[in-house]
């Protein structure tokens, strides 16, 4: 999918961005007018008939609403999502988000200083110490470069009824000839799959492309 970045700082700024999903997976509408009733839609039709529970799907809608409201007001570019139901009744889902961040004036934008701050609190948080899920390091991406990458394991507030313990997955990518940086930020609430989910937004990350 091809997005804009929004970056005007300079003329020789890349002006648009692609990042590629698997074809379970779906585009939020972030349209405040259109994106209750799309985000409905875009659930029901993956849910298995009548077997469902209709309780449980009315919580995924509203936890999705709720995370497309918070996207938009948050000035995000992209919000992608995919719920899965499996034959036991379980429920599969992640979400990514795209942001551009432009760090103040009187700030560095050298990447290693800017996840100094993430590492110091992934060292106080326990959940995750020694795995996959607390990491933050620097790697490298197809066509784009070294890049920032930061794990962990949060509790995070999904439709107001208290918290979800959630994977999260942020990758930070410089934008070329600017002070702008674009934030992949991929989370799911499957702890039992992580490394798999991991492997997932590792690979959607991959594919990012900045275009004139």
């Amino acid at each position: 999918m091809t997005q804009a970045v929004g970056t005007t700082e300079s003329v020789r700024a890349p002006g648009q961005f692609t990042l590629s999903y698997p074809r379970t997976w779906w585009t939020l509408d972030l349209d405040a007018q259109t994106r209750d009733a799309a985000i409905r839609r875009k659930i029901e039709a993956q849910a298995p008939g009548d077997d469902v529970d209709r309780e449980l799907l009315d919580a995924l809608i509203r936890a999705t609403r709720k995370t497309a409201r918070e996207a938009h007001a948050q000035g995000a570019l992209q919000v992608a999502g995919m719920i899965q139901f499996t034959e036991s009744g379980a429920v599969l889902s992640a979400t990514a988000l795209v942001m551009r961040v432009t760090p103040p004036e009187d700030s560095s934008t050298d990447l290693a200083e800017l996840l100094i701050p993430v590492a110091l609190k992934n060292a106080d948080n326990p959940m995750g110490r020694g795995t996959r899920a607390n990491r933050v390091e620097m790697v490298e991406l197809p066509e784009v470069g070294a890049v920032g990458r930061a794990t962990s394991i949060e509790d995070i507030d999904y439709w107001g009824r208290g918290t979800v313990r959630t994977a999260t997955m942020h990758t930070v990518v410089p934008v070329p000839h600017s002070r702008d940086f674009l934030v992949i930020s991929c989370l799911t609430p499957n702890l039992s799959l992580v490394d798999a989910f991991f492997d997932l937004f590792d690979a959607i990350s991959g594919t990012l492309r900045f275009l004139p």
